[in-house]
């Protein structure tokens, strides 16, 4: 019974986004939230202090990711009004002719670098209309860009669905997030040597993908070799690193003319926009990228700095806790409601005033941006972020109760992921990876997907012996994976490039790719659990 309970509000929040009316997420996760509340308060009696006291760490806890979204929209926000945005497509559009290039360069590199500073979407919501503007068919290239935006996902938006979707929902150490990262790394680069090639098989044809596929290892590996080798070192800025790499040598390649048919074109069609042109308007780029990487190297000392929990400030809430405020401008409310749980807040330090805020306000001043952009860029940033904020808030409420155990009362994590370890028993390794894709595909983010179901597959994988960090890399690798079906990112796409009633056609499409990722995932996953 205690199992069925447990199950019943996650199989409730999957029936409602994906019935034939589906309920938005924003609507079912705050929904199922709530009655897992009452679920935890009437059937497993769990102290209400307690339970409320979890329930004010989700609300808490959603602003990291709810900030780094806004920081991001922002961000592109800046760079789409400023006039930069169009400097940019126009370069691109200028470096070549031949089609399995360009949608190299754009689908998958330049998409990669966005996904590594952004993610949440916006890699497919960018690509997608540069490539319609080179003369690509609509429908195609959202299919193409959905499949391209899974490779770089784990280290999407600096890492977050990692550091913090894994951090949180796994309870994960700094040195297990960096080993979960190394293995999904891997898991995703033995994928990108096949899911790239299927993608350009959507949008164009085979027989030029075949008469160009120099061009397109070449890329793949120019960016999956440096993907590789910087989670070997860190767990936020791989795909930002492998992405800028990725980006500037698919270029050059596509200008060589290296790996290209010349049949189908090869050197650029006109004259290149200046350098300083593209330096200035490129700006907000290379600048989150160069901020990150200061921010985030710790032998630098900035990254110590960031996260410092030097006194500044305190203050007594009452019944509510204690709230102490670093020189850092490190929230801390501890002790909420008098029970143990507490929650941070790393304002400098989580990507959201810096670099994404920071570097916006420079380029208003670099692209000289006059007070209705500035407005303009604000309003709507802060409009797009509405609906995403209730549901960030309803996940991370939902996932804490989730988790939330006693001594007396098991979690609904462990409970579940004794159930499954039971039922699947060894099989458990080929399966890991579509459970993270079942997540992404409800919440429509890999970080809710690994909040929600990270858990679970640490359970599982201690249930049946299994080493946890290849696990939980899988549940990872699957929720990049399941971008491609995830119904956020088809309508976001699809909305972008005015398409009407190509949503179910984008899906039965996606899945096809999505399904054969999930095979390669538990093909490597299975050997790297064999191995160790």
């Amino acid at each position: 019974m205690a199992t069925a309970i447990s199950l019943f509000p996650i199989i409730l929040l999957i029936w409602l986004m994906t019935k034939k009316s589906s309920m938005p997420s924003f609507q079912a996760l705050p929904l199922v939230a709530l009655i897992l509340y009452v679920v935890k308060l009437v059937y497993f009696d769990i102290d209400a202090n307690l339970v409320n006291a979890t329930v004010v760490n989700g609300l808490l806890t959603a602003w990291v990711p709810i900030s780094i979204v806004f920081g991001a929209i922002f961000l592109f926000k800046t760079m789409e009004y400023t006039g930069a945005m169009d400097t940019i497509r126009t370069w691109l559009n200028g470096i070549t002719t031949n089609q399995v290039a360009q949608a190299m360069i754009i689908g998958w590199a330049f998409a990669f670098l966005i996904e590594g500073a952004s993610g949440f979407g916006t890699p497919a919501a960018i690509a997608a209309p540069i490539l319609v503007g080179l003369g690509f068919k609509p429908v195609r290239v959202a299919i193409l860009c959905l499949i391209m935006n899974s490779v770089p996902v784990h280290f999407g938006a600096v890492g977050t669905p990692g550091w913090f979707g894994l951090g949180k929902g796994a309870n994960l150490t700094d040195p297990e997030l960096l080993a979960v990262g190394q293995q999904a790394a891997l898991i995703h680069g033995v994928a990108a040597l096949i899911i790239p090639v299927i993608a350009l098989t959507f949008a164009l044809n085979w027989k030029m993908v075949k008469r160009n596929l120099g061009f397109v290892y070449l890329s793949i590996f120019a960016t999956i070799i440096p993907y590789y080798a910087s989670a070997q070192v860190n767990y936020e800025f791989p795909s930002v690193v492998a992405g800028a790499i990725g980006t500037v040598a698919s270029i050059f390649f596509a200008v060589k003319g290296y790996g290209l048919c010349k049949e189908d074109g090869v050197g650029a069609p006109h004259s290149a926009i200046s350098f300083g042109k593209i330096f200035k308007a490129s700006f907000p780029l290379w600048g989150t990228v160069a901020m990150l990487l200061i921010t985030r190297i710790k032998p630098i000392g900035i990254n110590a700095l960031l996260k410092s929990n030097a006194p500044m400030f305190h203050a007594g809430l009452g019944s509510f806790g204690d709230l102490d405020v670093s020189r850092a401008l490190v929230i801390n409310v501890s002790g909420i409601f008098g029970t143990g749980v507490n929650f941070s807040f790393a304002s400098l330090y989580i990507p959201f005033l810096i670099p994404f805020i920071f570097i916006s306000l420079v380029a208003f001043c670099v692209f000289q941006a006059k007070g209705e952009v500035i407005q303009r860029v604000s309003s709507e940033s802060i409009s797009q972020m509405r609906n995403p904020t209730l549901a960030l808030l309803g996940a991370l409420v939902f996932v804490k109760l989730l988790m939330l155990g006693t001594p007396e009362v098991k979690a609904n994590t462990i409970i579940i992921g004794t159930a499954f370890a039971d039922v699947f028993g060894g099989a458990w390794s080929f399966l890991a990876a579509y459970l993270g894709a079942l997540g992404a595909f409800f919440s429509g983010s890999n970080t809710v997907s690994n909040l929600t179901f990270g858990g679970i597959q640490a359970s599982i994988a201690n249930q049946l012996g299994l080493n946890k960090i290849t696990v939980l890399a899988m549940q990872s690798v699957g929720g990049g994976m399941g971008n491609m079906t995830c119904i956020h990112n088809i309508v976001a796409v699809c909305s972008v490039l005015g398409l009407k009633n190509s949503e179910g056609y984008i899906l039965k499409r996606t899945a096809i790719p999505m399904v054969i990722y999930g095979v390669i995932a538990g093909a490597v996953g299975y050997i790297l659990l064999s191995l160790g």
